[in-house]
């Protein structure tokens, strides 16, 4: 995900597209992908490199809950 001129770029992959650096990780609590997404297009490092962003566990949907 990039954030360039106030408009959101997300690529759609296993890896963002960029030359490989790690400036860290945070591990956000979230009710789903769309709040994560929401989330990592404010932070200010999306306005000059990429996030990447990831699903710790599998998503849950309603049909499969017991």
């Amino acid at each position: 995900m990039q954030v360039r001129n106030g408009r959101t770029i997300l690529t759609d992959g296993p890896f963002a597209e960029t030359k490989e650096q790690l400036g860290g990780y945070f591990l956000v609590e979230v009710r789903d992908m769309e709040q994560a997404l929401e989330i990592a297009a404010a932070w200010p490092s999306a306005r000059i490199g990429s996030i990447e962003v990831r699903s710790v566990k599998p998503e849950v949907s309603e049909s499969t809950r017991h």
